[in-house]
C-alpha cells in the first residue's frame, strides 16, 4: 500500500465514523483562569459538522479511483 492509499482509507474511515454519529463533539482543555487567588479550569468545545463528514468520503472515494498520469 502506498501512501496515498493509506490516506485515502483513512479518509473514508473519519468521514463514516462522523456521519455515523450525526457530527462529533469533542472538549479541549482551555486557558486556565486565575480569579480572586482561585485556580479555574475551563474547557473549549468543539462540533465537527457532518458536512465535513461527507467530503472526507469523497475525497478518499476519489482518491482511490484517480490513476496517476504515466508520462
Amino acid at each position: 500500500m502506498n501512501a496515498k492509499t493509506i490516506f485515502a482509507v483513512v479518509l473514508i474511515t473519519l468521514g463514516i465514523v462522523v456521519l455515523a454519529y450525526s457530527g462529533l463533539s469533542f472538549t479541549t482543555p482551555g486557558k486556565p483562569i486565575e480569579f480572586l487567588g482561585m485556580h479555574i479550569a475551563t474547557t473549549d468545545s468543539h462540533f465537527i459538522p457532518p458536512a465535513v463528514g461527507a467530503l472526507a468520503l469523497v475525497g478518499g472515494i476519489v482518491l482511490l479511483l484517480v490513476k496517476p498520469k504515466s508520462v
